[in-house]
């Protein structure tokens, strides 16, 4: 498989878990806001939480959405050069 091809296709799957992620957490953060809060047990081993901050989550999903774009357009330069390339061979 090509570089360019292996490439377009591996930042077109990131692009789309960065936006899967970052739908998670604004989903995370309205459920999180229509429950009340209950308590929880305090334990030493617990991983604090990254705190959700909705602007930083949109500006994600722009940021994922522009590099899905530019990784689609690469890959469709990529099939147009091959199409052509394979036209002057034959």
């Amino acid at each position: 498989m090509n570089v360019a091809l292996s490439s377009a296709l591996t930042g077109i799957s990131s692009a789309n878990e960065r936006l899967r992620a970052s739908s998670a957490n604004i989903a995370n953060l309205a459920a999180s806001n229509q429950s009340r809060p209950s308590p929880e047990p305090t334990n030493v081993d617990k991983v604090p939480q990254r705190e959700i901050n909705p602007a930083n989550e949109i500006v994600e999903q722009q940021s994922a959405a522009y590099a899905y774009v530019a990784n689609l357009k690469v890959l469709q330069t990529q099939i147009n050069t091959t199409g052509a390339l394979l036209d002057i061979k034959a």
